[in-house]
């Protein structure tokens, strides 16, 4: 029992230093320590990091983690504060590695002491805090620390999407409706004996399209996949019509699990219905899957349909510009969100992206917060005209 509750309290460090660590990896990690010599300590570290982590870029963070908590977990404080005065005593400080910070941080309690209403609070510079801010909005989801991390999440959940709304088939009463409806109208005089004495009228219903988000969840798109999940979760629970997909070698349905009002229920439920999470990328037999099982079911009555997605196919462009013309002209409305688009000197140079740009009506950037706010904004306005991309050489 104290083995797997110290698997489990390493799974949330790992999870707070933004490693995508998840019920089925911590599940992992314990059957796989009862089946090696747990008196090897350098057997122990390679059987964790082969089941925990999933990308060459998060070894280092695992290994400051491992050499942290499987020394004494019950002094995780105090190593990071004992971390801290040795990086102190030399002579020229250095800034620490991202892995070293990131997990320093992890380490940190976030249940510390708040100070009680009679002390004096530390006096702190309001431009530094205006300027926090503002860097916060514009830093890159992948340069960011587990703090920055977890304020972009909250910022993110306190966005709300609106779309313009749409005028249906649906009549609904209105006194002051510019249309008579007799049929109500004949249908209330009978009770006053025959006699009309007022006319009904109605009012075309009005209401948001449907919403269809199809998210990138490989590789090369996993640490903002992981942090755009918050903001898919944050729409979902606040509008209905929204339906969320998620792809990387295969499609997943998973709107019913963001439907949980607890965001780390949601995300476990999501954990254990996505079995392709952080691996390769075929976004052509992807969409190729939705426009056959669900497009007729999600993109009635003018949906919006949202692409995030860098375009890196591993399939190269084989029946990606097909599967794009269909999902554009299935939906009202086909926005493109690519994080590549952060670099100022981006160019359509892979075949996935040439295949996709002719057919999408909005191209933007998804990588930090003051894109998603850019984004909201983008679609609280009436949909511009097409954008009509050539392919560079």
């Amino acid at each position: 029992m104290t083995l797997a509750a110290n698997v489990m309290h390493f799974a949330r460090l790992l999870r707070r230093a933004g490693l995508p660590v998840g019920p089925a990896e911590t599940i992992a990690a314990q059957e796989a320590l009862t089946r090696i010599d747990l008196g090897v300590k350098t057997e122990a570290r390679t059987a964790l990091r082969a089941v925990m982590i999933h990308r060459h870029e998060h070894q280092d963070v695992f290994d400051q983690a491992f050499a942290l908590f499987w020394r004494d977990p019950s002094a995780a404080e105090q190593a990071a504060a004992m971390a801290l005065l040795d990086a102190q005593k030399h002579k020229k400080p250095e800034r620490p590695p991202p892995a070293s910070r990131r997990v320093a941080e992890a380490f940190t309690n976030p249940n510390a002491p708040r100070p009680k209403p009679g002390e004096v609070p530390p006096v702190q510079d309001a431009v530094l805090t205006v300027s926090d801010q503002e860097r916060l909005q514009v830093m890159d989801f992948e340069a960011m620390s587990a703090a920055e991390i977890e304020d972009a999440k909250k910022e993110i959940r306190r966005l709300r999407l609106p779309l313009d709304l749409r005028r249906t088939r649906t009549m609904r009463p209105d006194p002051n409706g510019p249309v008579m409806n007799l049929r109500r109208t004949i249908r209330s005089s009978l009770r006053q004996g025959g006699e009309i004495l007022a006319i009904a009228r109605d009012r075309r219903h009005t209401r948001p399209p449907p919403l269809v988000v199809l998210c990138d969840i490989s590789g090369s798109m996993g640490r903002y996949a992981q942090i755009l999940l918050h903001f898919l979760h944050a729409v979902t629970n606040d509008r209905d019509r929204v339906h969320v997909f998620l792809f990387g070698t295969r499609l997943t349905n998973v709107t019913r699990q963001l439907r949980a009002r607890d965001p780390e229920v949601a995300f476990q439920m999501v954990s254990h219905a996505v079995p392709d999470w952080s691996g390769g990328t075929r976004i052509g037999e992807s969409l190729e899957k939705f426009n056959k099982l669900w497009a007729r079911r999600v993109l009635g009555q003018g949906a919006v349909v949202l692409l995030i997605t860098d375009g890196l196919d591993r399939d190269g462009a084989m029946g990606l510009s097909d599967n794009m013309d269909r999902l554009h002209r299935s939906s009202r409305r086909l926005i493109w969100l690519n994080p590549l688009l952060r670099w100022a000197g981006f160019e359509p140079k892979s075949q996935g992206i040439r295949a996709m740009l002719p057919h999408v009506d909005e191209f933007r950037p998804v990588h930090n917060l003051a894109s998603l706010r850019a984004l909201v904004d983008l679609l609280s306005r009436p949909a511009p005209r097409p954008l009509n991309w050539t392919a560079r050489d």
